[in-house]
């Protein structure tokens, strides 16, 4: 078996309030489907823990139109700690998830009526697609982009995450990941500067280099035409050493947390990774159980420590309220799932 990458699967964020976190994401970004709601114990992340197993409340949203979730988790067992600097563009790790938007110019006009935090002002980027920042209410970095690609419409102008800035201290070194082993083979553009979008970031005017990367090639596997294409922007700045944004924190505390691919072929992949220098430091081997969903997950670090999550799903909940539950095991790897059988997660939408 080979690997499959159907693409991102969802974005992990710290929140201290999940259930704020939740109605904010649904209200402004679509994401109107709980896929997931648990409480539990991350009992397999004890690296990232200080050794200590800790409880946790998590909810997974989905916009059905089209992208990856948002992984929305708060501590229960402890406070969820904030860093003790201000995170600036180009330090190390997660910066900014990327919001596909159907009507960049529309959504702008509407969030800034709205009351929205606008970071800066309504630009391009450098690929000369229109483009603006925002900060949701905990102080999380999103960018609006650009794009078309819709897999169910239900009338939102947005869909889910298509992927995010990463933050790193060399990007020619970072590319043996992004590129080698998930897949982002295409330079969309690769520029060096001050840049216009930047400005209402902090640490925005500075000079960096950014690399605008995406796939080839359409993905395949089981969520594969649900998610639809993403892009990884790998940020260096020039004029200053970045720091990592959870330094003397852990995984789960406040900001983005990690960045998860849902694949198939975990063992292929796990070989795969440590050939290239990346190893597994968290395997949860075989099944887990979430409830509602099931799968094998495991964790690799970038070459700055961003933790890059791969997750097997194994169960998937379709209609929860009828107990209609779509296992995945013995399937062919490479061929979506229905597009009927996926949409009809949109009856669970939750609307005012």
């Amino acid at each position: 078996m080979s690997v499959v990458i159907s693409g991102i699967q969802q974005l992990g964020v710290g929140i201290p309030d999940v259930h704020g976190a939740f109605e904010w994401y649904r209200k402004h970004f679509g994401m109107d489907i709980k896929v997931f709601e648990e409480a539990a114990e991350a009992a397999l992340m004890l690296p990232y823990t200080q050794n200590e197993v800790r409880s946790r409340h998590a909810i997974l949203a989905l916009n059905i139109q089209s992208g990856a979730g948002f992984e929305i988790w708060q501590y229960t067992s402890r406070k969820p700690v904030a860093p003790d600097f201000q995170i600036q563009l180009g330090d190390y790790g997660l910066n900014v998830g990327k919001i596909r938007t159907y009507d960049v110019k529309k959504v702008f006009k509407k969030f800034k009526a709205g009351g929205v935090n606008i970071l800066g002002e309504l630009c391009n980027q450098p690929d000369g697609n229109p483009t603006f920042y925002l900060a949701d209410p905990y102080g999380n970095v999103f960018q609006m982009v650009q794009d078309a690609y819709k897999f169910k419409d239900v009338g939102n102008d947005t869909a889910g995450p298509m992927g995010c800035t990463i933050g790193v201290s060399d990007i020619e070194k970072s590319r043996k990941l992004y590129t080698e082993i998930l897949g982002y083979d295409k330079v969309i553009y690769d520029e060096t500067g001050v840049f216009d979008d930047f400005a209402g970031v902090n640490a925005g005017g500075e000079k960096y280099r950014r690399v605008l990367l995406t796939h080839a090639q359409p993905r395949n596997g089981a969520f594969s035409r649900m998610i639809g294409p993403s892009q990884i922007e790998l940020v260096q700045g020039l004029n200053r050493t970045g720091r990592k944004i959870f330094e003397g924190r852990d995984w789960g505390d406040l900001g983005y947390i990690h960045l998860c691919f849902d694949i198939n072929g975990m063992d292929e992949l796990k070989a795969l990774c440590a050939s290239k220098g990346f190893p597994f430091t968290v395997d949860s081997a075989n099944s887990f159980d979430m409830g509602e969903a099931a799968g094998r997950f495991s964790y690799i670090e970038d070459p700055d420590g961003t933790l890059i999550e791969f997750v097997e799903t194994h169960k998937l909940p379709i209609l929860k309220k009828i107990g209609w539950y779509k296992n995945l095991k013995n399937r062919d790897p490479k061929k979506p799932l229905p597009d009927w059988m996926l949409k009809a997660m949109s009856l669970t939408r939750i609307k005012d």
